[in-house]
């Protein structure tokens, strides 16, 4: 693998001797590694690199871990974070967790489970990336850009009035997940559930073959609605 294809990582701890460890052990694991001392060196690289993931340390003069994983997530920042720390109380680690970052792993750790945590992020980041990226969704013989917000239909054009398609959106957001008209009327500020299913049956009637036996956009039986695109 070249040094363009390796996952770069960002130590971030004032530990200089646990850095330099960190830093020699994931090299020679595959990775490519830089070192920080503090959240402000920690930006100033950021602000020059694009990285995988971090590593960060709780206890650090100045600016803790904490704080600076919550100003990254207040900044819209999602780069994956491992948690690194002495402190292994339950507190601690729900302290991380409310504070945006992925993982958690408590000082002394084992160098494997250390690898086993990074990867396992990572995977997750990279599932989430797809879905993020993924715009077009086919139900059928239709189509979906979420980024356009059009329907196609075998190539031709589906007029949606705007509340279908902010139903089609939502649906799209939660596929797999049941939506209940209860979260779909606050959406569409209507006290009416029914108005809900009339909204639902209008939609189906674009993208089913046969809408009264859907195949993607199905009821939940009690509950609402949920949509399974191919």
């Amino acid at each position: 693998m070249s040094e363009m294809e390796k996952t770069h990582i960002l130590v971030i701890d004032d530990d200089t001797r646990l850095r330099k460890l960190l830093h020699q052990y994931l090299s020679e694991n595959g990775f490519m590694v830089s070192e920080a001392a503090s959240p402000v060196e920690a930006r100033v690289l950021m602000s020059s690199f694009l990285f995988d993931i971090l590593i960060l340390d709780v206890m650090m003069p100045g600016e803790n871990g904490y704080s600076f994983a919550k100003s990254l997530r207040e900044k819209g920042d999602n780069i994956p974070i491992l948690m690194l720390t002495a402190m292994g109380e339950l507190q601690d680690r729900i302290t991380g967790l409310e504070s945006g970052v992925d993982d958690y792993l408590s000082k002394p750790f084992d160098p494997k489970e250390l690898l086993l945590r990074i990867n396992s992020i990572l995977r997750r980041a990279s599932t989430i990336s797809a879905k993020e990226k993924q715009t077009i969704y086919k139900l059928g013989t239709c189509q979906y850009d979420t980024q356009r917000g059009e329907l196609t239909q075998n190539g031709q054009f589906v007029p949606l009035t705007s509340a279908e398609n902010e139903l089609l959106k939502v649906l799209i957001e939660k596929i797999g997940q049941e939506v209940t008209r209860e979260e779909l009327a606050r959406i569409f500020k209507t006290e009416n559930e029914r108005s809900i299913d009339v909204q639902v049956n209008r939609l189906r009637k674009k993208i089913e073959t046969d809408p009264k036996s859907p195949r993607y956009l199905q009821t939940v039986r009690g509950k609402g609605y949920l949509l399974l695109p191919d």
